[in-house]
């Protein structure tokens, strides 16, 4: 239990804890719902989020922008980005930042995807919204020079604290480092 993010020793044991006083028809439930939605779940084919179909939900809604592309490390981000209600366009989830510490380089991440889907789709904005640590930093301005020779590229606004991640991030704030993006130079 330990090993699930966010998770120290304390919450681990109250867990299992709890999981062990469970009957084992639950338990057998709970392990039966894990295995089931790790079967079922993947990634969109267009934008890398998570999905149980081969496109998602967001990808397959014709009411948002298709000329808007907010870019994110992680499906968490584009969970937490949409609970504010202020994005509207589509996203691309990377699966992670730049990391040579972590081995995680550009070839990691779905960056030549985003560079095909941006040259083919053309739209008139892409919004970079990666949390801004020292990775985050490196990812952005990497992405930036990829495809500035394409579209308008912006980031989100410093609202969120450097070294923060976006998902603990409340929606008054994430509203408003959307609301205060700019342009890359």
């Amino acid at each position: 239990m330990q090993r699930l993010p966010g998770v120290g020793p304390k919450t681990a044991q109250r867990l299992a804890l709890h999981i062990l006083k469970r009957p084992e028809s639950e338990v057998e439930d709970l392990a039966q719902a894990l295995i089931e939605a790790k079967k079922q779940i993947g990634l969109c084919s267009v934008c890398f989020h998570l999905s149980s179909e081969p496109v998602c939900e967001i990808c397959r809604n014709s009411n948002r922008d298709n000329s808007t592309i907010c870019v994110v490390a992680d499906s968490r981000d584009v969970i937490a980005l949409e609970k504010t209600r202020e994005f509207k366009g589509k996203y691309h989830v990377l699966g992670g930042v730049i990391s040579p510490i972590d081995g995680i380089g550009p070839e990691q991440l779905t960056l030549q995807a985003l560079v095909r889907r941006v040259s083919k789709d053309k739209p008139q904005e892409v919004i970079l919204a990666i949390s801004p640590s020292v990775e985050g930093e490196t990812t952005t301005l990497y992405i930036g020079q990829l495809i500035k020779p394409f579209t308008k590229v912006t980031r989100i606004a410093f609202g969120l604290p450097v070294g923060g991640d976006l998902e603990y991030a409340d929606e008054v704030t994430l509203a408003r480092a959307l609301e205060g993006r700019r342009e890359l130079d």
